[in-house]
């Protein structure tokens, strides 16, 4: 349920009193910022949604709610994660989907933490030589747009692996939702509707995607408020509740894509669908001042950058140095430097290529990365390099949900169709979009993807491989070993260093869930050069330290496009006698929402 309205009352008089006589960490050092909105307003972040019996948060009201149905029906929390993973592929077809992928992080209510990794692979007649030119040169926009920039898709595979696994619904019950929101249509949100309208040039390019997602002239266009119905999605969405996973890899829906590919010179076939898997695996888990962080490990390199960040962070006592100082925010930034540098140089499938995952996550590791960090310049850029770890055997336009339970189960899943609507292709009779994950892969060495990433031959395109992800779905728990956060966001390369700045929000500056999503922010991924930074994020003194110490700051991400993590979390804490206490934060950059009961 909603925070009652008494309870609003009181707990915005307490915060008032509180504040007059404590100020938090995050105002006592010379030039921090306060958290700021990236709306370009300064004012305060709201209050978190507060619910004593669970929560979810997610990019839309209305897939959070179907998640929270379900633990109204005496589901758990992977229930709950999957009606709103479904739910999404609705009423966000922006990034949520049946066409994409992505990675799960499971709390079991005895402590116990896996994950899922429903990642695309690459399909089997994928080659570098695809996406080359005649010269050897990258062909960008073939991995991009249309047939050959999708991988074989694992949205479905990883839902439904999660509700075998780990739910105790049936598919009908965690389905209904979705469902019922496709055939009935639901009303357009305003930004929806001007978004469908911009983009009728692009979606006209393929047949399919121009007839459910156009009006068949760029004249016609969608309003706000009128109700947007998908009638052949509800049907695929029937047929899988029915039939489950196999409908979706080896049924209608399988051979509806296969043959739409094969016709228009697309890779994935029939055998692919038939042979995709999502794969469990063992969380990447780091401690960070006590809290222990679980999050996901290759092919994403979400949770072993997080992990590495926060080694970084916890040489230093970040509380006393201040929330987005010049100190803080040029320590952070030549951590986050060295980071991307052995992200691009180390990761890659850990099925087709050695990762040193644990070397990567040693303290000590991270302790010689920061060895040649000097408070007073920044490290010339030909001296930050990838290191040596230890071998030790190992979207932009993406959407992000946590969900918890009463019984300290908790769900963090981030899924994508890597830019918005994917590939731009949708798949007839079917009626949802397919990803563009190819532009994932190293298309050549050198060459940086559309998030100005780049990478080795580590994650070079190859046959039913699994390109490298910026995805970050992470879970924290408290030093007695209790649920404390659930985090993760959207943003290509800055969801890395939106989570990590997250998990410091709540830690170190002690910030609420609302206040820690909304805190301004700053990210830099080694290349390109400059440290970037949300308006509000740093003070006009912290901006001039951090340019007489060398830096190339700039107001924006990737050469001023304000491209940032759009977080959804929650946070739980133990109230005594009244058990858990679950608190939501949608991060404001978005449309989000947080719901519980």
């Amino acid at each position: 349920m909603s925070m009652r309205p008494t309870a609003r009352i009181l707990g915005c008089a307490l915060l008032l009193v509180v504040g007059v006589f404590a100020l938090p960490a995050w105002t006592s050092a010379p030039n921090a910022s306060r958290p700021g909105s990236s709306s370009g307003t300064a004012g305060p972040a709201p209050v978190p949604e507060y619910a004593e019996n669970g929560m979810v948060v997610s990019a839309k009201k209305r897939a959070s709610q179907a998640g929270v149905s379900m633990l109204k029906k005496g589901g758990n929390a992977v229930d709950a994660a999957v009606a709103t993973g479904f739910a999404l592929a609705v009423v966000h077809p922006y990034a949520g989907n049946l066409g994409g992928g992505g990675f799960m992080v499971v709390r079991m209510p005895d402590g116990s933490v896996t994950t899922i990794d429903h990642r695309e692979d690459a399909p089997s007649g994928a080659t570098q030589d695809v996406y080359l030119d005649d010269d050897g040169n990258a062909v960008r926009q073939r991995s991009r747009r249309g047939y050959l920039a999708s991988g074989v898709p694992g949205t479905v595979a990883g839902l439904l692996t999660a509700l075998d696994e780990h739910g105790t619904l049936d598919r009908a019950t965690v389905m209904a939702p979705a469902i019922r929101l496709a055939e009935e249509g639901f009303p357009l949100p305003h930004t929806m509707a001007e978004d469908l309208n911009d983009r009728y040039e692009a979606f006209a390019e393929f047949s399919a995607t121009k007839k459910y997602f156009t009006k068949g002239r760029a004249s016609a266009e969608y309003r706000a408020g009128e109700r947007f119905v998908q009638s052949d999605l509800a049907r695929t969405l029937k047929r899988i509740r029915d039939k489950g996973k196999a409908e979706f890899y080896e049924g209608r829906t399988a051979s509806l894509i296969a043959e739409q590919f094969q016709a228009n010179g697309g890779l994935i076939d029939a055998q692919d669908l038939a042979e995709y898997e999502a794969v469990e695996r063992d969380p990447v888990t780091a401690t960070y001042r006590g809290y222990e962080v679980h999050s996901m490990g290759p092919p994403s390199s979400g949770g072993v950058a997080i992990a590495q960040l926060l080694n970084a962070a916890e040489m230093r006592d970040i509380d006393q140095m201040g929330f987005n100082s010049s100190a803080t925010a040029h320590y952070i930034g030549e951590a986050m430097r060295r980071v991307f540098a052995d992200r691009a140089k180390w990761l890659g499938d850990p099925d087709h290529v050695e990762v040193p995952t644990e070397g990567l996550i040693q303290k000590d590791y991270m302790r010689e990365r920061m060895a040649s960090f000097d408070s007073s310049r920044i490290t010339p850029t030909d001296s930050v390099r990838a290191g040596e770890p230890m071998l030790a055997g190992e979207s932009m336009e993406t959407s992000h949900y946590s969900v918890a339970d009463s019984s300290g189960m908790a769900v963090s899943v981030t899924t994508t169709l890597n830019s918005g609507y994917g590939s731009k292709v949708m798949i007839d009779g079917a009626g949802f979009f397919m990803n563009n994950e190819m532009n994932d892969f190293v298309l050549k060495p050198g060459v940086p993807n559309q998030f100005g990433l780049s990478g080795t031959k580590r994650n070079l395109v190859a046959p039913d491989r699994r390109m490298v992800s910026s995805m970050s779905p992470t879970i924290v728990e408290t030093p007695e070993g209790e649920l404390s956060l659930v985090i993760g966001a959207p943003g290509g390369s800055t969801i890395i260093t939106t989570t990590f700045q997250v998990i410091m929000n709540v830690i170190d500056h002690g910030m609420d869930i609302e206040q820690a999503v909304t805190a301004g922010r700053i990210h830099h991924q080694w290349k390109p050069r400059h440290l970037s930074h949300e308006e509000f994020a740093l003070s006009r003194d912290a901006v001039r330290n951090l340019r007489a110490r060398g830096w190339e700051v700039t107001e924006g991400v990737f050469g001023g496009i304000p491209r940032w993590g759009r977080a959804q979390g929650l946070r739980v804490t133990q109230s005594g006698d009244e058990g858990r206490v679950f608190y939501g934060g949608s991060d404001p950059r978005a449309n989000g929402a947080a719901v519980g009961f």
